[in-house]
């Protein structure tokens, strides 16, 4: 069989690594236009998160949407979870600057006028929103069917644009990282909303999107559409609670993510207590024939966030995800070598 890529599959990584590069170099000359100003920018882009100066404190934004997750939404025709993704990939990325996630706006674009579709989404945000405790305080609706196309007329898009605030003195931002700190990771609920694209030329090659799958318990669809985890609620107790010097939440790039808290020169990520991947990744692999590198650049392969912190605080941070139900287990720890390594791989 051939061996499937996520630039087979249509997301080349390296190449998006250079354009973000053009984007950067572009958009920090606008950085100048604030400076001595209320809003100067406190961080470059490139973080979990934009950061401005209001004072005390700093405001956090951000913009994710859920990719081609809505894909399956639409083979499913259920749109009741999509807008959960949606909240969780804005607000996880919030609190990875020690901020708490306080309001969101939405942009919905539509292929078609379509009430069911709206409902669901709609239905999605509100319950996601109540999770992370945040404002959905507005948001923008589009009509454009040359431009979105989608499966049956039911093509559509979505985005959200997240606040956060957290005092200056506590950001929390990877600079603080030392050697022999731990990497406690955090179960993920399955797919999160990244790697979709790798997914699906994956498993649709082999099986149909309701079929049934002994090994995950549910058909591929479900699978597919379990809605990401929202870590908002167990992060800030721990923040409160607890020493922290790093927090990771593991999507697009996956594990190699972990490298926008490498701030500081000869120090790096060691992952050498990975636990055995979920079934539906056993299952990518497997029928896409994927080589373990491709996997944890794709995928969370069952660990969505990361905590890093030193050993005093591990059996502390552990309980607190666990009160709140969430699995969480030192992964790795922090080593006087750049990068990050997962099983004798780099990144």
């Amino acid at each position: 069989m051939k061996r499937l890529t996520y630039a087979k599959a249509g997301v080349d990584l390296d190449e998006i690594s250079k354009i973000r590069k053009d984007i950067v170099r572009r958009l920090h000359s606008t950085f100048k236009l604030r400076q001595g100003k209320f809003g100067r920018p406190l961080i470059g882009i490139g973080h979990y998160a934009g950061m401005i100066d209001i004072g005390d404190r700093a405001l956090t934004v951000h913009a994710d949407g859920v990719g081609t997750k809505v894909l399956i939404a639409q083979m499913m025709e259920k749109y009741d979870t999509i807008g959960i993704d949606c909240i969780a990939m804005n607000v996880n990325d919030i609190i990875c600057l020690g901020s708490e996630p306080i309001a969101m706006i939405d942009y919905l674009a539509l292929e078609k006028p379509n009430r069911d579709v709206v409902k669901g989404i709609m239905r999605g945000l509100s319950k996601g929103a109540k999770e992370a405790q945040i404002s959905i305080v507005g948001g923008e609706t589009a009509i454009m069917p040359d431009v979105i196309k989608g499966i049956d007329g039911k093509g559509f898009d979505l985005v959200g644009l997240a606040i956060g605030v957290v005092d200056k003195d506590k950001v929390i931002n990877g600079k603080d990282l030392k050697h022999n700190d731990l990497v406690i990771g955090i179960d993920s609920t399955g797919i999160h909303s990244n790697g979709l694209s790798l997914a699906r030329k994956a498993l649709l090659q082999r099986c149909n999107i309701d079929q049934f799958i002994p090994e995950l318990g549910k058909s591929v669809g479900e699978e597919l559409l379990t809605p990401t985890r929202i870590y908002v609620k167990p992060v800030l107790e721990v923040l409160k609670r607890c020493e922290v010097h790093g927090l990771a939440h593991i999507t697009g790039g996956a594990f190699s993510k972990l490298r926008r808290l490498l701030l500081k020169p000869k120090i790096g990520f060691l992952l050498d207590r990975m636990p055995e991947p979920l079934p539906i990744f056993q299952l990518i692999q497997k029928e896409g024939s994927i080589i373990n590198r491709e996997m944890h650049r794709t995928f969370n392969m069952g660990i969505g966030f990361c905590v890093c912190a030193p050993k005093s605080e591990e059996d502390r941070i552990v309980k607190i995800f666990a009160n709140y139900g969430m699995g969480a287990r030192t992964i790795g720890k922090i080593v006087e070598k750049s990068g990050v390594m997962i099983g004798g791989i780099s990144l």
